[in-house]
């Protein structure tokens, strides 16, 4: 039996728990958990904007040690840090063979498996595929990718989700240009990664919009040359900041539709506004015909960050050694399993970065 956090049933509170996990089948590999990060994406599975089959394990942020594998497993063996890839791609679909493997249609599968049970015996689901809020695991083998050399095992766990997905807002879907200007809407932990990749990538000017004034100092040291609390005037202040042109590159980490309607509204003519940002689907954005076409904006949704994780890992894992990637930097608090209730409610309150919960 290990400890976890269950979700009985949408819009419940977390079930800090015993659970029965099976011994790892063909194909699947058991791991030990050393770190799992709190994501804004966990909330929203919690309040069914995003929809799982309940109950479920959530957590898709993590890594730890591989524990046991089962048979066929060869790529990993017991004693090996890995990181947890929640989306893992099949290889076989359109997107993937169009090398666009962050939206294959195979990735979230094993979120409707039941992978362990309840104590009473009931069934019990793997969340986003990899069920990382727990002291253990069981996950498909194509879940799980070596932790790169030089990159300590409990930080490694954010490079499973925020900070794959803000890097790869700056580099694959907006595709920030050294001396280019941005502008990144919610300081949370995907807002700080891709702060500290738009620094990485050269960019001239980083404006960080967030609803609290005391996460000013977080965006400064992730790269922010500009801070700025959220108005009705916010984009008429970002234009001040850039001689009243706009930023070429706006990323939104928030997933509102006012916030994602700012973050247009403060791009230059002609710039690119990514959507990082999960909303529910009552958010509905409004455009006008005459503006789409006057301005020439580009606006794109950005699903992991338009990554590859295999591919990506090892050049993160090179910035971090290199000290240009600093993942300590993303987290204000670190927590036991029993904090991810308060960890929840603190992200609704717009409150820190990203709270890690530490085995």
């Amino acid at each position: 039996m290990v400890r976890a956090a269950v979700l009985p049933a949408v819009g419940a509170p977390l079930e800090i728990t015993g659970i029965e996990l099976p011994e790892p089948g063909p194909g699947q590999v058991r791991v030990r958990l050393a770190a799992a990060g709190v994501c804004h994406s966990d909330l929203s599975l919690s309040d069914g904007t995003m929809r799982v089959p309940v109950p479920a394990v959530l957590g898709h942020e993590g890594a730890g040690t591989v524990v046991s594998v089962g048979e066929g497993v060869t790529q990993v063996s017991p004693g090996a840090g890995v990181v947890l890839n929640w989306a893992p791609s099949c290889g076989r679909c359109h997107a993937c063979s169009l090398g666009e493997v962050w939206l294959c249609a195979d990735a979230l599968t094993g979120a409707g498996t039941v992978y362990a049970r309840r104590t009473d015996g009931s069934d019990l689901y793997p969340g986003l595929n990899v069920a990382a809020f727990a002291e253990e695991t069981v996950v498909p083998a194509a879940c799980v990718l070596p932790v790169p050399d030089g990159v300590p095992l409990t930080d490694a766990a954010l490079l499973g989700c925020a900070v794959l997905t803000g890097y790869g807002a700056v580099h694959h879907s907006a595709k920030v240009q050294p001396g280019e200007t941005v502008a990144v809407f919610g300081v949370g932990g995907v807002g700080l990664a891709t702060l500290q990749a738009a620094r990485i990538a050269g960019a001239s000017k980083i404006v960080a919009v967030d609803v609290s004034p005391e996460k000013e100092s977080l965006a400064r040291r992730a790269g922010a040359t500009d801070y700025l609390v959220a108005s009705e005037n916010t984009a008429r202040e970002i234009r001040g900041l850039t001689d009243k042109q706009g930023v070429d590159v706006a990323v939104e980490c928030v997933g509102r539709a006012v916030t994602i309607r700012t973050a247009w509204d403060s791009t230059r003519r002609g710039g690119r506004t990514t959507v990082v940002g999960i909303g529910g689907k009552d958010q509905q954005v409004v455009f006008n015909a005459l503006e789409i076409f006057h301005w020439g904006r580009t606006l794109s949704g950005c699903v992991y960050g338009n990554s590859d994780p295999a591919k990506d890992l090892p050049v993160l894992a090179e910035h971090v050694r290199a000290g240009r990637l600093d993942l300590g930097a993303l987290v204000t608090e670190r927590i036991a399993l029993d904090g991810i209730p308060a960890a929840f409610d603190n992200m609704l309150a717009g409150k820190g970065g990203r709270a890690l919960v530490v085995f």
